[in-house]
């Protein structure tokens, strides 16, 4: 009975068999990061109408699910090429949306959300290049949309995940700060404090001088990580640009030897 088998293995016939091309992106990890694109301009519309419970409360689903994902991802095998697309993609909406309404309402300065979202544009439009040129023919739009067809893989940088950390710290703070209630601002002898860290921050943020006063130390605190975010987002921007391994062209080996390994290991 093997030896039908080894027989079917050498088969010249069964070798020219195309490997499928397709992956399956439905998978549990995929789902949770959707559901964090469907999450993000759903915190942008609770900032701009100042519910910033309910933003908090998505903010922070997000962040779980960022974790939850990628162990899930790793833990049972189940990694796909688009699930290291719309990973970035879903933490990048969330920032960018987070940043633009924080921008709007006051809570950053203008100039910060520039730097920001200008790296973001630039990435954006750099990704939609690299689909379209990795795009195997026919390039149509509906196999350009189409994310179970894998052409290309983004790798983040060790720059661009310290940037991303900051972020997190910077707009997640910015979205926390209403929420607190007074009377634990009262046991923390802060209301004070935010009181003249709302009253001063645009002064603050514009003149970049030093903080004189106690009362302002959690600005000062805000005031650094803004500048490290500034850098850290050029130097991030610049990483993807120069960088050799940020953005990897696969070929159609790779995409049928990846697609049937991810199909062997569900199967098994």
């Amino acid at each position: 009975m093997c030896r039908p088998q080894a027989g079917l293995k050498k088969s010249p016939i069964l070798s020219k068999i195309p490997l499928p091309t397709h992956e399956n992106i439905y998978t549990v990890p995929n789902i949770l990061t959707f559901s964090r694109l469907l999450a993000a301009p759903l915190v942008g519309y609770f900032l701009v109408h100042d519910h910033h419970a309910a933003a908090l409360s998505l903010f922070v689903y997000a962040g779980l699910t960022d974790l939850v994902d990628g162990y899930i991802a790793r833990r049972y095998n189940l990694q796909t090429v688009v699930g290291t697309i719309i990973d970035p993609m879903a933490d990048k909406l969330l920032m960018t949306i987070g940043v633009a309404c924080l921008a709007i309402n006051g809570s950053i300065p203008v100039w910060l959300a520039v730097i920001i979202l200008g790296r973001d544009v630039g990435l954006a439009l750099s990704a939609i290049y690299y689909r379209w040129i990795s795009l195997p023919p026919p390039k149509t739009m509906a196999r350009y949309w189409d994310f179970s067809l894998p052409s290309a893989e983004v790798k983040p940088t060790g720059i661009s995940k310290v940037n991303t950390a900051l972020q997190l710290v910077l707009v997640g703070s910015a979205i926390a700060l209403p929420v607190i209630p007074e009377a634990v601002l009262d046991a923390w002898s802060l209301r004070e404090g935010m009181t003249a860290f709302h009253t001063y921050d645009h002064r603050v943020w514009k003149t970049g001088l030093p903080v004189r006063s106690a009362v302002l130390k959690p600005h000062a605190g805000r005031l650094v990580v803004g500048y490290l975010v500034a850098a850290t987002t050029i130097w991030s921007g610049l990483s993807y640009v120069f960088s050799k391994d940020a953005v990897k062209i696969l070929t159609k080996e790779e995409v049928q030897k990846r697609i049937a390994r991810a199909s062997g290991k569900k199967s098994s």
